[in-house]
């Protein structure tokens, strides 16, 4: 399994992440719903090291089994699309040339249908993520684990409130493989072509560190508001209490915290990417190398 190294190693980062995300959260003090009870925004040292000390060093993997799931589910999918798309839809040249334009249509629809699917367990994770915080609140845990959790989720909002949040979660995933599988496959290829470099770990060590860090500049705003729409209240009904929509969340947390906070977690993201995408695409290439199956 490519992704599950990676994702419990950096995994630590994505909590922390998703912490510094749901911090100084306007739409919640607003309403009310966390009045005096708001940790201030710290930082991804103070942060993390908050956790520790508040919740113990377990807490970092808090979440964790439910990540791996869905990067299983989620990096399976994307490939094998990508890969459909580039192939078969968009055909790449026979010498290995593919437009920048085909990339990028190709990666986002990867990102997007890969993420469909894994959007349950992404759901999962993040509210998973945030029981340590609920109880430092002095509210009550949400679950008793990872198949409690789907458990709960299916029986209050039925199949669809296993998919909450799966618009802005896709859009992310798009924007985010816009990043790692486009600037990869291009900035590996433009390398192998204009360059003396092969194919080989150097190239894909570079061209994974290029992919790591367009994705997280392009991600991180539509994740924070990912991560924001999966975490908030809702009613029977399973709709939002603080959202309507990711535009509206887009909206309401620029207005209260200012442009910049779209960017929070922007560097423990980047830093979970960077190592993630590298372990990764090394790991993948060497898996198809081994295998007998032509480079990506």
């Amino acid at each position: 399994c490519v992704p599950c190294p990676s994702s419990s190693v950096t995994f630590p980062l994505d909590l922390t992440k998703t912490r510094l995300q749901i911090q100084g959260e306007a739409a919640v003090h607003r309403d009310g719903a966390a009045a005096g009870q708001a940790a201030p925004y710290r930082g991804m040292l103070r942060t993390a090291v908050g956790i520790v000390q508040e919740e113990g060093v377990g807490k970092l993997w808090q979440g964790a089994t439910p990540a791996v799931y869905r990067h299983i589910v989620y990096s399976g999918v994307r490939m094998v699309a990508y890969e459909h798309l580039r192939d078969s839809v968009l055909r790449r040249a026979d010498d290995k040339t593919f437009p920048l334009w085909k990339a990028v249509v190709g990666g986002m629809s990867a990102g997007a249908i890969g993420q469909f699917f894994a959007s349950p367990t992404d759901l999962v994770k993040v509210q998973m993520q945030m029981e340590g915080k609920r109880k430092l609140e002095g509210k009550p845990l949400r679950f008793r684990g990872v198949h409690h959790a789907f458990l709960k989720i299916l029986s209050e909002g039925g199949i669809r409130g296993l998919w909450a949040g799966w618009v802005p979660n896709v859009q992310r995933a798009a924007l985010v493989n816009m990043g790692d599988l486009t600037t990869y496959d291009s900035v590996k290829h433009f390398l192998i072509v204009n360059t003396s470099l092969v194919d080989n770990s150097v190239t894909h060590s570079v061209s994974s560190a290029c992919s790591g860090l367009v994705a997280a500049v392009l991600g991180t705003p539509a994740d924070v508001v990912k991560t924001r729409i999966m975490n908030q209240p809702r009613d029977k009904q399973g709709r939002g209490l603080l959202y309507k929509s990711s535009m509206d969340c887009l909206i309401q947390t620029v207005q209260g915290e200012g442009f910049r906070s779209l960017y929070k977690g922007f560097i423990p993201t980047w830093m979970r990417m960077a190592p993630w995408s590298l372990v990764f695409w090394l790991t993948y290439e060497q898996i198809r190398r081994v295998s007998g199956v032509s480079s990506f």
